[in-house]
């Protein structure tokens, strides 16, 4: 039966902490709830399969080994190490005298929260147990184990040949702000809006041994987006990619949750082949053949569950986790062709106003002087490839000079604004210039109205390019491109092509569903050619192809542009001819 165990609090703690740091941690190590901890567990056939994948297996020593597990929950990881640590003793040892000194620096595993801690020490005691050590040695190996405390703050020596676990996936805005600083002095790749995951991943790699071997599922976003960058460039300098398994739209948790989760793994050392899986079921079987495919030391080449590619890490560039005849496309355009900004295009963002009730409506809603308002387009506008407009305005504070108009000189708009004052004053633009409380977040041009663009929405699962030959203005869900030097017919063929989705889904964060991020800092890798190099001919075919919206003549015409062969044309997808 479970043994009821007191232990003190934050028992392994033993460096100081200034009182607010302490009080910080000592309340989520009481009372933090699941969401600031950022406890999500995982099902016992995805903990296998990181085991399988990281090398922790019973023909291995392990007990000449050690495994760290930085965030332990509920033993969800733990029980199935301790499991397979004392089948590799009893296979290699099994001397009941040396137990204790053979295994009791095996495993090191860290829970900040009390409770957690508690329940994890009582399974690991019952673990033991049922495996036919003693109640008085299963609770020895239980306190040399287990530590109570913040991994992030711990004193760990580098010694360990794996880490493995589910490390928590926490905002910052639920974190304690002197414990948050304390964190950013210590980790250089807590950058920006990174959640608390990143920080276990670069102390985790640095406690690895020369070729050790962290396995962790989490997020996948820090592979290619702003806030991932620095974890990146530490990965490019001593570690190597050997694993990424895709666990999106899978039941990897006993809960659900939507981080967009990937099992990798990574491996202190030089390398370059990584091997990719997505999606696999979760099944045991199933699960055990995959890992033995990704991990085996050739991989077949007609292998149907596994890819292998090159040359993934590039210091703090996003991950191309694609096949590997896409990757090597997308270099080959890389270093042929300009950006799409290099060629004249401009890459925009619509207004964002921090109060769409104020700022937006239709017409009849507002009682200003008409020069004060301009048409909006948004993403329901666009939705059917083309314009039909609902009749959204927006009301327009800045000038043609970019500055905001005086109020003096329009009193209806000045009784409007000031009848929602209170709405607009709460904004922290409004808070941060006081005498500009009634500007819009984003400054308003009021030429892009009339300017010809091209729309894209934020989040779609293919390019949604519609041309706008200049009526409107974006609102902040659409990007925008504009050129005098392409033709903008011609560039949209170029963007709704296979092509620039290459892109596009090479660099963007996934979202459920298999939707991609359409946006601005993605769109401005698009590779594409001087307008003046391409022939008059092939501009006009691109032109017809996006007027008409036919995608496969826009991909036709755009594999010639772009002078694809057979099997780069293949690569995506099919050959346009």
């Amino acid at each position: 039966m479970p043994i009821a165990v007191k232990f003190p609090v934050l028992r392994a703690l033993g460096t100081p902490y200034h009182p607010d740091i302490a009080a910080a941690m000592q309340s989520v190590a009481l009372t933090g709830s699941v969401e600031v901890r950022g406890a999500v567990f995982t099902r016992k056939e995805v903990v296998e399969f990181i085991l399988d994948l990281t090398g922790y297996t019973e023909n291995q020593k392990l007990f000449t080994q050690r495994v760290l597990e930085p965030s332990a929950g509920h033993a969800d990881f733990l029980l199935p190490i301790i499991t397979r640590l004392i089948s590799s003793w009893r296979k290699f040892s099994g001397q009941n005298d040396r137990l204790l000194n053979e295994l009791s620096q095996s495993i090191y595993a860290v829970e900040l929260h009390e409770n957690s801690y508690g329940i994890t020490r009582r399974s690991v005691i019952d673990k033991l147990i049922s495996e036919g050590i003693s109640m008085d040695d299963s609770a020895t190996l239980a306190d040399h184990w287990l530590h109570q405390g913040d991994f992030l703050l711990e004193s760990i020596p580098p010694t360990f040949d794996y880490v493995v676990g589910n490390p928590p996936y926490v905002r910052q805005e639920l974190i304690a702000p002197d414990l948050l600083n304390r964190y950013r002095r210590l980790f250089s790749t807590l950058y920006d809006r990174a959640d608390l995951y990143i920080p276990f991943i670069e102390k985790s790699l640095r406690l690895l041994k020369d070729n050790g071997r962290l396995g962790f599922i989490c997020a996948d976003r820090w592979m290619k987006n702003r806030y991932g960058g620095p974890l990146r460039e530490f990965v490019s300098q001593a570690y190597h990619l050997d694993t990424y398994v895709d666990m999106t739209d899978t039941d990897a948790f006993h809960s659900d949750v939507s981080a967009y989760p990937a099992v990798t793994v990574i491996r202190k050392g030089t390398g370059k082949a990584t091997r990719i899986a997505h999606r696999p079921a979760i099944e045991g079987a199933h699960l055990k053949r995959l890992s033995i495919s990704l991990t085996e030391k050739t991989l077949a080449p007609e292998n149907p569950l596994v890819q292998q590619i090159f040359n993934v890490i590039n210091g703090f560039e996003p991950w191309l986790l694609e096949s590997s005849d896409q990757l090597d496309l997308l270099r080959r355009l890389e270093s042929t062709f300009p950006t799409l900004e290099e060629t004249g295009c401009k890459v925009g963002i619509g207004v964002a106003t921090g109060a769409d009730k104020v700022f937006t409506g239709k017409l009849a809603a507002f009682d200003i002087e008409p020069d004060r308002l301009i048409p909006l387009i948004e993403t329901k506008d666009i939705r059917s490839g083309e314009i039909d407009w609902q009749g959204k305005w927006l009301i327009n504070p800045f000038g043609d000079d970019g500055k905001l108009v005086p109020l003096e000189n329009y009193s209806k708009l000045s009784k409007y604004f000031n009848r929602n004052k209170s709405v607009l004053t709460k904004r922290h633009c409004a808070q941060k210039s006081p005498n500009k409380w009634y500007r819009t977040i984003d400054r308003i041009w009021p030429a892009l109205t009339t300017t010809p663009k091209l729309l894209i929405p934020d989040i779609k699962g293919e390019a949604h390019v519609v041309y706008d030959e200049g009526h409107f203005y974006p609102h902040h869900n659409l990007y925008y491109v504009i050129s005098k030097q392409w033709h903008l017919r011609a560039l949209q063929a170029v963007l709704l092509s296979r092509v620039s989705k290459l892109f596009i889904t090479s660099y963007s964060t996934k979202m459920r569903g298999g939707y991609l991020r359409f946006q601005a800092q993605y769109l401005r890798r698009i590779r594409i050619p001087y307008c003046e190099s391409v022939p008059i001919e092939l501009r006009m075919q691109l032109i017809q192809a996006a007027e008409s919206l036919d995608i496969d003549a826009c991909n036709k015409a755009v594999f010639r542009l772009y002078g694809l062969n057979h099997n780069e044309r293949s690569a995506l997808g099919g050959n346009g001819e």
